[in-house]
């Protein structure tokens, strides 16, 4: 990856926000602990990927900006990495300098009338979000819990699952242009948010994101069930409220069945999440699917359907593959390491997989995770 390299040390006070601060720290100061040449697998939930030049951990919002700002003025390849959820990293690794966010906190105004305005540190993990908001009463991302990464990471992907998507509550990103070489605040209206995609992902060497402000509700009721499948787990109707917790631990639940939540044990677990996209269709293609295919009218007059059922009824069921990769033998839509995969047997399966699909269905599936050094 590589920018425009800036002219002058950006300002981390340009309008304010969290962990504000006049300037960043001079260039004799060293940006973080930095360490040579450390394979990307240990950084990624697929537990696969070669050596990055050197990573530099940044724990503080102006390391993160010096480390940023260092690479940019040297003409540096430079990749960002949170919790490392969403990479597939090449096997031959990167020539480049990875800054890992390791920056952590959040700060809460809250009162009655307007609910929780919580800002959260780019390298807070996520799901300790999620946690925090279900026990302090904040609605609005119960939703999505067991969502493995950092919480910088979720406005990028416009991060969603059983009927919530981080777009519903996202107030301001706080991110450093690289381009523009300031930090800048983005509304909500201006993040360009859609299905599995942003401005910020649209333009993924220009933004770091080092906050994100999430304007929350506040009770003890979850916001209205919008998924089927958590609304009959929590035996009620579509449109109905439940406890937080309870959605929380139904959440929790689903997602363990579906090898969703991180576990070191579980091979099943050793992935980027879901590997592609659930497709959106136009209403002819729509009609052209079995019947039986799922469908979801969206806003815009497209039609979702599940990639995971197109993958499961074009020949490729849960556990197919190798004994080194394989879709996971809990879900369809999660391609997994099962201890001794390469990055590269990882890429084969999946254009297989998308080779079989469009073979069927003539519906061309997506990648969801970010591929780093490789392709597709």
């Amino acid at each position: 990856m590589t920018s425009r390299s800036p002219a002058k040390p950006p300002s981390a006070a340009a309008d304010g926000g969290f962990r504000r601060s006049p300037s960043v720290p001079s260039e004799g100061s060293s940006p973080a602990a930095s360490v040579a040449a450390m394979d990307l697998a240990e950084l990624t939930t697929l537990r696969l990927g070669g050596p990055a030049r050197s990573v530099i951990d940044a724990t503080t919002e102006e390391h993160l900006l010096e480390a940023v700002r260092i690479a940019d003025e040297a003409g540096d390849p430079l990749l960002v990495v949170g919790g490392g959820s969403n990479l597939v990293v090449a096997d031959e690794g990167v020539d480049a300098t990875v800054v890992r966010v390791l920056t952590r906190g959040m700060r809460v105004d809250a009162d009655a009338c307007s609910g929780a305005m919580v800002t959260v540190a780019a390298g807070e993990p996520w799901d300790d979000v999620v946690a925090r908001a279900v026990t302090e009463g904040w609605v609005g991302v119960e939703a999505l819990s067991g969502i493995p990464g950092a919480t910088g990471a979720t406005p990028i992907q416009n991060v969603g699952a059983y009927g919530q998507e981080v777009s519903q509550t996202v107030a301001t990103v706080r991110a450093y242009d690289r381009l523009d070489r300031r930090v800048r605040t983005i509304h909500v209206v201006d993040c360009g948010f859609g299905y599995r995609h942003s401005r910020f992902k649209a333009e993924p060497h220009r933004w770091v994101v080092l906050t994100v402000a999430f304007q929350l509700a506040l009770g003890d009721l979850g916001a209205p069930v919008a998924y089927a499948e958590l609304a009959r787990t929590l035996g009620v109707e579509v449109g109905e409220r439940a406890p937080a917790a309870e959605v929380r631990r139904a959440v929790l639940e689903l997602r363990r069945g579906k090898g969703m939540v991180l576990d070191p044990a579980d091979h099943d677990t050793w992935s980027a999440g879901s590997f592609f996209t659930n497709p959106l269709l136009g209403p002819e293609q729509a009609d052209a699917l079995p019947e039986a295919a799922p469908r979801f009218a969206q806003p815009d007059g497209t039609v979702k359907t599940s990639a995971a059922w197109l993958i499961d009824h074009a020949g490729f069921g849960k556990g197919y593959g190798t004994p080194s990769v394989s879709l996971s033998t809990k879900h369809a839509l999660a391609l997994t390491n099962r201890g001794d995969g390469t990055t590269a047997q990882l890429l084969d399966l999946a254009r297989e997989i998308r080779a079989g699909v469009q073979q069927a269905y003539g519906i061309t599936l997506v990648n969801e995770p970010v591929l780093v050094g490789c392709a597709l």
